[in-house]
C-alpha cells in the first residue's frame, strides 16, 4: 500500500511524496522560506486567552536600591 502524495505546506502547486527529503515540502527553498516566516514572527501561535502580544511587558519590580545613586 503506497501512501498518497500531497501538496507542498509552502507552494501547494506541487504534489509531495512522504518519503521526499524536505516532507512536507517540494523543495529545499519552499522549506527554508517557511522557515524564514517563522524566524520574521509572520506565524504565531496563539497563546492563552486575555495575552496580548501588542502590549509591553511589565518591567520587575527591583530587589535593591541602586547604589550609585550618592545623596
Amino acid at each position: 500500500m503506497s501512501l498518497p502524495a500531497v501538496k507542498c505546506a509552502y507552494c501547494k502547486q506541487v504534489e509531495v511524496v512522504r518519503r521526499s527529503e524536505f516532507y512536507p515540502f517540494c523543495s529545499k527553498r519552499c522549506k527554508m522560506l517557511d522557515l524564514g516566516g517563522w524566524v520574521n514572527e509572520d506565524y504565531r501561535i496563539p497563546g492563552p486567552p486575555g495575552i496580548s502580544s501588542d502590549t509591553e511587558p511589565e518591567e520587575p519590580a527591583a530587589d535593591f536600591e541602586d547604589s550609585s545613586d550618592t545623596n
